[in-house]
């Protein structure tokens, strides 16, 4: 149980790490904390006009990416378990950070699609209703 709540923790992290800058907007809009040009001009930081992801966007990415990083390592610290063989302890600290690599990517990619649906239909319409009437 110990070893599954570092999968997650670290996990998470780096997961809500890599995709703040969409996830954050989402949050504030949906407990009405910012407007819908707020929450576009938030997001848009981390990219390019073109919608590709600009260098707050990899920055990010870095981050979340040292966050996985921080995370083996100190499991690797921690796995010094005297019961096991070192063949294992090696096969334990791999498995580790596979797994919670894969479970970072897996909730990064859910969260990013998540946030791109949000934006779509409750994001954006607020933008452009807040824009008309403000003009």
């Amino acid at each position: 149980m110990w070893k599954l709540a570092h999968f997650l923790k670290y996990s998470f992290s780096a997961a809500f790490t890599g995709i703040f800058c969409c996830i954050a907007p989402v949050i504030l809009f949906q407990f009405g904390l910012i407007s819908g040009i707020y929450a576009i001009s938030f997001a848009d930081f981390f990219y390019k006009e073109d919608g590709s992801i600009g260098i707050g966007a990899i920055t990010l990415r870095f981050f979340a990416f040292l966050v996985i990083v921080i995370g083996i390592i100190k499991f690797n610290k921690k796995e010094n378990c005297s019961l096991n063989s070192a063949k294992e302890k090696k096969i334990n600290k791999v498995l580790f950070a596979i797994i919670s690599t894969i479970i970072a990517i897996a909730l990064f990619w859910t969260l990013d699609e998540f946030s791109s649906y949000y934006f779509d239909e409750y994001i954006v319409p607020q933008q452009q209703l807040e824009y008309n009437t403000s003009s």
